[in-house]
């Protein structure tokens, strides 16, 4: 089950989204570790269910606004490989807001070990012609209450 949780004073959000994610044999190279490409997959997922928590879902943004998110950048480091049925945490939380852009800063964990970490930015475009839209203020207005 995903939770929200109080992040300790040092960081600059006050709250972390973390959602559970279990690793597949699908996940994992030959040697059952998981593909790199595999955690892009989990911090989607996270910041999916993030939205979700926030009250939102990609659907009703894109029939209600004609909006979606496109990812402009991933700074992605990994310290440490996860294993074929690990359980993992991934974490969500807003770095940065603007009118079009935000920034997660989101982590992968395994218990207190972090695996992952990464800095993922968003923008909201046009459904139709991909062109850079505001986020919707009901949107926005909660997006800022989690920085």
């Amino acid at each position: 089950m995903a939770k929200l949780s109080l992040k300790d004073a040092q960081q600059t959000q006050l709250f972390t989204f973390a959602y559970p994610q279990r690793v597949y044999f699908e996940d994992t190279d030959a040697g059952g570790v998981v593909y790199h490409a595999r955690y892009i997959h989990f911090m989607e997922r996270a910041r999916t269910e993030w939205l979700r928590h926030l009250g939102f879902n990609n659907s009703d943004l894109y029939r209600k606004h004609k909006m979606v998110w496109v990812v402009s950048e991933i700074a992605i480091q990994y310290l440490k490989p996860a294993r074929v049925d690990d359980a993992l945490e991934i974490t969500a939380s807003v770095d940065t807001m603007g009118r079009v852009r935000c920034t997660f800063y989101q982590e992968v964990r395994r218990g207190d070990e972090l695996l992952v970490k990464a800095r993922v930015s968003l923008a909201t475009v046009a459904a139709d012609s991909f062109k850079p839209i505001e986020i919707p203020v009901d949107l926005k207005k909660k997006m800022e209450a989690t920085c």
